[in-house]
C-alpha cells in the first residue's frame, strides 16, 4: 500500500478547482499525451459518470485539453486550454458514455499523434490529483503516472522479457514494477515497466530491436 503524505490530506499544487476533476483530468491527458508518445493532432473523449454528469462545471474537459497539450496541473494557463489547442491546431471533441464498471471518474481517450499514430487510452482519476490508466488500446493495464515507465508490446514467446529486462540492467536501469498482459496465449503481449529514472531513447531503441520485440516507447512521469 503506498504511504500516504501531506500531499493526500491537503491536496496537490493545482489550478482548480476541484483535485479530481480538475488536477487529475490534466494529468490524465498529459499521460495519454506521453503513452502516445508525439504532440497530439486530435482526441476524442468519453466522459464517464461524473465526469459526464458534473465535469464540465468542474472544468474537466478545459483539464483535459490542458493535458493533452502537456501543461502541468499548476500551471495557470489551464483556463485557456482550449484556445491554445485551437490556435496549435489540436482538435479535441467530447461526448458522454457509459464505459461499464469503472469508477466514476472516468475518460477514454483516443488519441491520433501528428505522426499519424492512433492510441487508446482509458483512466480514471482517483482523488488528490492521483490517477489510474486501465486501457491501453486492448490490453488492460495499471499505471499511475508516478514514475518513468517503458512500454513494450512484442510477441507472447519465451526469452522475450528476460531480453528486455537485461537490456534494461545493461543500461543501469533499475525496473521498480512489472507487468506484462497478452492478448491470448502465442500472440501480442505488452509490457508495463515502471523504473527509478527515465529511459533513455537510445534504450527504447534497442529494446525495439530485440527479437520477438514489436516496438518500445519510453512514458515519463506526469
Amino acid at each position: 500500500m503506498r504511504q500516504r503524505s501531506v500531499f493526500d490530506i491537503i491536496g496537490p499544487v493545482m489550478v482548480g478547482p476541484s483535485s479530481s476533476h480538475t488536477a487529475g483530468a490534466a494529468r490524465l491527458g498529459a499521460l495519454a499525451r506521453a503513452i502516445a508518445g508525439a504532440e497530439v493532432r486530435s482526441a476524442e473523449v468519453v466522459l464517464h459518470g461524473s465526469f459526464a454528469s458534473t465535469g464540465r462545471g468542474h472544468g474537466t474537459d478545459v483539464a483535459l485539453v490542458a493535458g493533452l497539450l502537456g501543461l502541468a496541473p499548476d500551471d495557470p494557463r489551464i483556463p485557456e486550454a482550449k484556445a491554445l489547442a485551437e490556435k496549435a491546431g489540436m482538435r479535441v471533441s467530447f461526448a458522454e458514455g457509459d464505459l461499464g464498471d469503472v469508477h466514476p471518474n472516468t475518460a477514454r481517450i483516443t488519441v491520433v499523434t501528428v505522426d499519424g499514430a492512433r492510441v487508446l487510452v482509458q483512466g480514471s482519476s482517483l482523488g488528490a490529483g492521483d490517477v489510474e490508466v486501465t486501457l491501453i488500446d486492448d490490453f488492460p493495464v495499471r499505471l499511475t503516472g508516478e514514475l518513468p515507465a517503458l512500454g513494450v508490446v512484442h510477441h507472447d514467446q519465451p526469452g522475450v522479457v528476460a531480453a528486455v529486462s537485461a537490456r534494461l540492467a545493461a543500461d543501469v536501469i533499475n525496473i521498480a514494477s512489472m507487468q506484462v498482459f497478452r492478448e491470448r496465449r502465442g500472440a501480442r503481449a505488452l509490457m508495463i515497466i515502471e523504473t527509478d529514472g527515465p529511459v533513455p531513447d537510445e534504450t527504447a531503441a534497442g529494446i525495439s530491436a530485440l527479437p520477438g520485440v514489436i516496438a518500445a516507447r519510453s512514458v515519463p512521469a506526469v
